[in-house]
Parts: C-alpha cells; structure tokens; sequence
C-alpha cells in the first residue's frame, strides 16, 4: 500500500527531481520518510527555510524543471514566503509542500495553526489543501501543471494526520502535462513592426526573454546597424562577442546606454519587461516582443505589438527588413561606450590609488586606501571560468557585477533582480552548486545580505557544496547609504559592525581568507577559485566607492554634497 507521502515523492522523483529543500518538521515526517527510503531523491536540511525556497528557485530557473522546498506547520511555512516571492517574480516554477496542524483541529487556533491558503494566496497561482486520499494524484497534478504554465509557485499543504493516509491500491500514478508549443507573432503584426522600423535610428533593449534567440538578434542589430542594449538578465548568453551592444540602462547603467535610448527614433523591447519607467524615452515609436501578452505596453506606450516567442518571431521579421548602410548611430552608441569602459577600467589597476590622479581621487573616496570593489569584481571577472554560475546579492554587489563582470562563454547568472531581496546570493548559490558539483559557483555577496543568513555557511560544509563565497565587505548597506546621499541625506542606520567573516567562515567549517592589501587580490581570488571545498573570500573593499548613475542630474549631484559636508560636521 502506498500512502499519500510516498506517491508524492516518487512522483516527484519519476518526473526528474533529485533535490528537496528544507526543515524538517512533524506534520511533514511521513514526506522526509518516504525522501529517506527513495535514492533518487537528496533531502537538503536547511538552517532557514527562506534558504530553501531561493534554492529551489535558482534550481528552476537554472534547468526550467520544476524545484521543490518545504516548511513544516505555522513558523516553518512562514518562512518559505520571502525566497517563494522571489520565484514568483523570477517566473520560476516551484512546488512548495507545506506542512498544516492536524485536520481535527483546523480553525481552532491550534499551536502553530496558520492558515495557508490564504498565506499564499498572493504568492501562488495554485493553492491547495490535501484532505483525503481521493484528492490525489489530481491534486498534484494539478499543482505541478499549474507551476509549468504560469511560471510560478504551486502550494501543497498536508496535515499533520494526513500524509501517513494510505491510496486505494487502484489510484493511478501522477501524470504531469507536456509543455505547450512556442509560436511566432500572428504575421499581421509582424509586417505592422517590420514597416515601423524601417524609417528612423533604432535602438534595441533586449532582455532575457530573447537569450534563446541569440543568433536572430544579432542579425537584427547588424541589419539595423542598432545598438543594443542590455538588461541585467539579458547579458547571460547576450553580452559575449557582441559587437552591438552598449551595456546596461537604469540605475547600475552607463552614459552610453542611456544616449542610445534617448538618441533613437524607434525603441524596439525584445524579450524584456524592464520595469523602470523613468529610464524609457519618450516621443519614440516604440516596439515590443514578448512572448506573454501582459507584458505589452505595461511600462511604456507601445504602438506596434508582436505576441509571440522571440526567436520564431524574429525568424519571420527579418527577412521583411532591408539592411542599412548608415552606421552612426551605433558607431556613436559604441565610441560613447568605449570610452565609458576605458575611464572605468582606470580604476581596476592595483596601484591606481598610488598614482597622481589616483591619490587626488582617493583623498575624497577612499583615504584609507581600500580595496575598489571595481577591481574585485573584475578580478573575478578575469579568473573565474568560462561557464562559472554567478549569483550576486541586491544592492552594490549587483552593481559592480553588472558593469565589470561579463556573461561569456556558457556563464550563467542568478539574482534577485525582480524582488530585489537582501541575502539571496549564498542560497541561490547552495542549489546552483547542488546541482552540479564540479561547474564553479560563485556568489557576489553583500555584507549585510551574508549576515542576513549566516547559518546556511553551514549547509555548504554538510552537504560539500564546493561554492565559492566573495564578500564585498563594506561594512554598510551600500545602495542604501547612496540613496540616502543622492537625496541630501547624511548617511544613517547604514552601518555595519560586521566581526571578520573569514573567521566565521572558518569556525564554521569553510576555507576562508580576509582579503586587506590590493596587491593581495588577484593572488586571493585565484586561491579561492581553485578550492574544491566551501570557501568563502572576505574582501575589505571601500564603502565610500560612488557607482555614479547614467544620467546624473544637478539635484543628485547637490545631494551628494549636502550629505557629504552634514556628515562632515556631525564626525567633527
């Protein structure tokens, strides 16, 4: 006889899932049992349920198959919401098994009674309570569909009593639906786009819905002589041996991206639904492909559509557009590009603070000779693998990553580029590396996102998880701190009085390294790289480092003097 557990999890490893997130806990015993006796399966035991559910999701959005994590009753599920929210806005599909108080005592306030259903209301576009074994397998069918079609979290709750429930020995095995088939935009709007974009500069902003259509949107850009920009998912499988493309628009962008977006006549999204709105141009004839019709038109005003999957799309566009021989837009778009790499690359030399305009710089961005977080960025850059996974946490640890840290080869990169939560690199990293433990996993984190969730250093050790760990160890929340500068605002609640992290790591378990003496980065970072356990590389880098934005305006630049010269006099 099976029992509602062991039809779940062997469905579960039947259709190819290998790893299970989580905490252990009682409502979901008769789960982690049925993981314990079924070899396909790995349970990973997580110190902080938020860890498992952002590697679950780094597991999904790395392979596009479903990842499982689980909490237990109340507290335990609580704390799935955090890492589940950031699939869900990733559009990762998840399957997230929950744990609920006995049947008998649902809507009685028990101990540790929450009720799920409406906790992840908002989270999952499926949501389902298991009362009795006639609801099975539909309802994990159902659950698992759901997550593939909608790119999101389906929610299973079992409780307590229910998980040991034995199936009649007729109830069939779960079946889950293949995927649908992609198709290109209705040719109608196809020709409506091609006759929009032969008149006029065209300016590309390419995203990650157009990764798999590498090879057509390059010939877009070289037949429309357009450059291209980039959105930070964009850059995996975009970014490398890319002649068109000119970085990145928004806040962790450069001059050059933002003057060929404000220097074209047409815009043209393909696969992108950038969300910031005060970084499109207005007055352009604007273009977007995008394989889910929401999207059109929901950040900017859109006056020619194309619904459709990005490469079969532009397959059936590109033969409607003739070539253009007049290349100034895109050789301006590329020398204002250049030039910006050429003043940033300036920074990365070791002894860039000892030389003259160096030492006139540091007086007033780092008088104690720090280590430039531009440097460690591209040192990793430099050293690690041509299909190394990178994650980065939000804040300046992103913003370094974006500008100095390029997608070639078969790299990859994970964030929270959507939610935009602190401490998502360490767990993103964990399913990144459980994955495959041989590939090099790097995650770019922030002090104050490390710190968030310490415990899970742990994990790595436990389950030999070889990730390699780089703090960009500011001693602040540096994104904040900068926000509050830009505003006129003396820097506060921003500093950290973090203890050396490298002897944390190591008390933990972990390789680990402080990193101090610029001379000393290139050597570290390739020590840490070549480590074949968890290692973790604590670099002291400069907090006052300013990532100074594409379009700088006058009253961000009076802001920052403002907060710079309150804060002078408040340490007087």
């Amino acid at each position: 006889m099976s029992t509602i557990a062991t039809a779940l999890v062997q469905a579960l490893a039947e259709h190819g899932v290998t790893q299970v997130w989580g905490v252990v806990g009682d409502a979901l015993n008769p789960v982690t049992d049925a993981i314990r006796t079924d070899d396909r399966l790995q349970w990973v035991g997580v110190r902080h349920e938020e860890v498992a559910a952002f590697a679950a999701g780094a597991q999904s959005q790395l392979t596009g198959r479903i990842g499982v994590c689980m909490g237990t009753v109340g507290p335990g599920s609580i704390h799935l919401l955090n890492g589940l929210y950031d699939a869900k806005k990733s559009h990762a599909p998840v399957l997230a098994i929950c744990g609920q108080v006995p049947q008998e005592e649902i809507g009685s306030d028990f101990f540790q009674e929450v009720d799920n259903d409406s906790l992840f209301k908002d989270v999952a576009v499926y949501s389902r309570t298991v009362t009795s074994p006639a609801q099975m397998p539909q309802i994990l069918e159902q659950a698992v569909n759901a997550a593939y079609a909608e790119s999101g979290v389906a929610v299973i709750t079992l409780p307590g009593d229910v998980g040991s429930l034995e199936l009649p020995d007729d109830t069939p095995a779960a079946r889950l639906a293949p995927g649908g088939v992609l198709a290109a935009a209705p040719e109608a709007q196809v020709e409506a786009a091609a006759q929009a974009l032969a008149e006029g500069r065209v300016t590309l902003l390419v995203g990650r819905g157009a990764r798999h259509a590498r090879t057509e949107v390059l010939q877009l850009a070289e037949t429309l002589q357009a450059p291209m920009v980039l959105t930070l998912k964009g850059k995996e499988g975009l970014e490398h041996d890319n002649p068109y493309q000119v970085g990145q628009s928004g806040l962790i962008g450069n001059p050059a991206a933002a003057h060929a977006m404000d220097d074209c006549d047409v815009l043209f999204l393909v696969g992108t639904d950038f969300p910031y709105r005060d970084w499109y141009p207005t007055g352009k004839t604007v273009v977007q492909l995008d394989a889910t019709q929401a999207h059109v038109g929901r950040r900017v005003s859109v006056q020619h559509a194309l619904v459709g999957d990005s490469a079969l799309t532009l397959q059936a566009l590109l033969p409607r557009l003739a070539a253009r021989r007049d290349g100034d837009h895109l050789e301006r778009a590329r020398a204002a590009y250049d030039s910006w790499r050429e003043r940033q690359d300036s920074l990365l030399d070791p002894k860039h603070d000892t030389k003259l305009l160096g030492r006139i710089r540091s007086v007033f961005d780092n008088p104690d000779r720090r280590i430039r977080p531009e440097a460690l960025a591209a040192t990793l850059d430099r050293l690690a693998a041509d299909d190394a996974i990178f994650t980065s946490d939000t804040g300046m640890s992103t913003a370094w990553l974006a500008r100095f840290i390029t997608m070639r080869g078969r790299r990859q990169l994970l964030g929270s580029y959507n939610l935009g939560s602190m401490a998502n690199a360490m767990p993103q990293a964990l399913g990144a590396q459980a994955l495959d433990r041989g590939r090099q996993v790097v995650a770019c984190c922030g002090d104050g996102g490390l710190m968030m969730l310490l415990g899970d250093l742990r994990t790595a050790v436990t389950y030999g998880l070889p990730v390699t760990l780089v703090v960009f160890d500011n001693g602040r929340l540096g994104m904040v701190k900068l926000e509050q500068e830009q505003g006129g605002l003396p820097e506060f609640g921003t500093e950290l009085d973090n203890p050396d992290l490298a002897a944390v790591a190591t008390a933990m378990g972990l390789e680990a390294r402080r990193v101090e003496d610029p001379t000393e980065l290139d050597e570290a970072v390739a020590w840490a790289l070549a480590t074949d356990r968890p290692v973790l590389l604590d670099v002291v880098t400069n907090p006052d480092e300013v990532a100074v934005p594409p379009k700088p305006t006058v009253s961000q630049g009076w802001g920052f003097a403002i907060a710079k010269t309150k804060e002078a006099f408040e340490s007087a």
